[in-house]
């Protein structure tokens, strides 16, 4: 008898705000010993590029690097830069793309617009980054204000902005919201009917699914340790990263790769 034949598989890493830039976002070597947020943060971002490079050298070859928003953290003017390793875009690009190009896609990069205020209101920062990735890695890439992706049959849609919840059961209304409209979309001959839809922005991972169908909110690559997170936000944060595997007869399934950060770990004091 026949054995049957194992079908091929493309793998795509979807991925999203790293924030390179600020002193808790993904972080280069070369800047690791910045001594923005004290030695903790030197910790803390030691710890992300240990975990990322885990996870690059497990996830293995991939065919398509999805970078869904906010690869920068700009200026950052409501906390007067006082959290930037540097405030300079055009050098957080770069840190962004020594990020992406961890990666080695053999169908390259799409990248989706963040928002404005992290890179740019009209600058769009982020087009650097994929002209960058384009010149410097040698790869295809691309930037859209929400990507469509075909890999044998799936669709996918990536944007990076929802709404967000303040209760945990509420957080899979926003994306359930986004497949809805992307049906009416879809009716409209506007957009592709979505088999996948990613979201970012809000930073934790979750989602909605139903018959032949997911959206969720990807993990982010930024840490929770910031001056908003930490004082504003009762919210928890999700820190890693999503891959989905595409058979060639279009069968798709997906994985979340999250991780607690021992950085920042709450240690009460002793009295």
């Amino acid at each position: 008898m026949a054995r049957a034949k194992r079908p091929k598989t493309k793998r795509i890493v979807a991925l999203g705000d790293l924030h390179c830039g600020h002193a808790a976002g993904l972080t280069p070597p070369g800047w690791h010993g910045c001594q923005i947020g004290g030695p903790r943060f030197v910790a803390l971002r030691a710890e992300m590029w240990r975990r990322y490079s885990e996870l690059v050298d497990a996830i293995g070859p991939v065919h398509a690097v999805i970078c869904n928003g906010d690869a920068i953290d700009g200026t950052g003017g409501r906390s007067g830069g006082t959290e930037q390793l540097t405030p300079d875009r055009d050098v957080q690009a770069d840190m962004a793309v020594q990020c992406l190009t961890q990666w080695k896609p053999a169908a390259g990069y799409w990248l989706t617009y963040g928002t404005p205020y992290h890179t740019g209101d009209a600058e769009d920062w982020e087009r650097v980054v994929c002209e960058r990735l384009h010149d410097r890695a040698h790869a295809h890439a691309e930037i859209h204000a929400e990507a469509w992706l075909d890999v044998n049959g799936c669709i996918i849609g990536a944007k990076h902005k929802v709404g967000s919840s303040s209760i945990p059961h509420g957080r899979h209304t926003a994306v359930s919201r986004e497949h809805l409209w992307n049906i009416m979309w879809a009716e409209r001959k506007a957009q592709p009917r979505g088999d996948i839809l990613l979201r970012s922005h809000v930073h934790y991972y979750g989602g909605a699914f139903g018959a032949g169908w997911v959206a969720m909110t990807l993990p982010a690559l930024q840490s929770a340790a910031t001056k908003y997170g930490g004082r504003q936000c009762s919210g928890t944060v999700d820190w890693g990263l999503v891959v989905i595997d595409v058979t060639d007869t279009g069968d798709w399934t997906w994985r979340a790769h999250t991780t607690e950060l021992a950085a920042v770990a709450a240690v009460p004091s002793k009295l």
